[in-house]
């Protein structure tokens, strides 16, 4: 098997890696000595950044390109590792998309996308790799959420929903590996500055102009995700303000939540 040769090395597979909060994950595990499998669907953006990697920390990089919202991806990326003897020993699920808008103005097909990739996708490749952690005795997973995830959010009704997936299934992961020594973690980060935000603010002017202290920072989001996944947290929300609207999220009853979510969008849209 492919063994690293940093003590603290891992291996570590990264989805969605070619840009944003993605490419900043990719940047952090391999300042941390960690060797690197990259997919997305992008592969000239995969190459670029595993030389940047390389050249600038000596990091093994093993590039994939992969479309995982399409069926049976998640396990052709397997397969494709299981050739190269390669074991992944920490599993990154950022790969994602958003879209914002009124449901009954995006189109059917998108809704499905978002649901293909989000959860379909992210789900096939838990099922694809937490079974060997599990076997081996030791694993750590990274799943992408969002505080989205704590509240339903008009305008972005289905990327919520998508993302409360992902963090309801961390939790319940999380405790059926309990003692295994294989551990989940949800990363839910607000809003932050990468190419999804921008170009959902292409279709909300008023995004655009939010302040500079409630938009994130990817490079810090990567580095509390990675911290907590490394110590096996089990939910982190990167930003004191993130913390406390999701703090007084679970804290409100549904229907009040509901309310205020709805006059919020209201007055944004």
């Amino acid at each position: 098997m492919v063994k690293t040769t940093n003590r603290q090395g891992r291996m570590v597979l990264i989805t969605g890696a070619s840009s944003g909060i993605g490419d900043a994950l990719a940047r952090c595990f391999a300042r941390h000595g960690h060797s690197l499998v990259l997919v997305a669907r992008s592969a000239d953006k995969l190459k670029a950044l595993a030389e940047r990697l390389t050249q600038a920390h000596g990091t093994p990089v093993t590039v994939l390109p992969a479309d995982l919202s399409l069926p049976g991806a998640a396990a052709t990326v397997a397969a494709a590792l299981k050739r190269k003897h390669i074991e992944v020993e920490v599993l990154v699920n950022n790969a994602g998309v958003l879209e914002q808008g009124a449901f009954c103005d995006i189109p059917a097909q998108r809704h499905a996308e978002l649901i293909a990739l989000n959860v379909a996708g992210l789900t096939a490749m838990l099922a694809a790799f937490l079974p060997g952690m599990r076997e081996r005795g030791w694993g750590r997973v990274l799943n992408v959420a969002s505080i989205a995830a704590f509240q339903p959010v008009p305008s972005l009704a289905t990327y919520a929903a998508t993302k409360a997936y992902v963090l309801s299934l961390t939790e319940a992961l999380s405790e059926e590996l309990k003692g295994s020594g294989v551990s989940l973690t949800a990363l839910c980060p607000g809003i932050t500055a990468t190419p999804m935000i921008e170009h959902a603010a292409q279709g909300n002017a008023k995004l655009s102009q939010l302040p500079g202290f409630l938009i994130g920072d990817a490079a810090a989001v990567a580095a509390d995700g990675y911290a907590a996944c490394m110590r096996g947290e089990v939910i982190k929300v990167p930003g004191a303000l993130n913390l406390a609207s999701t703090l007084a999220a679970r804290a409100t009853p549904k229907w009040l939540l509901r309310s205020l979510s709805g006059m919020a969008v209201r007055r944004s849209l």
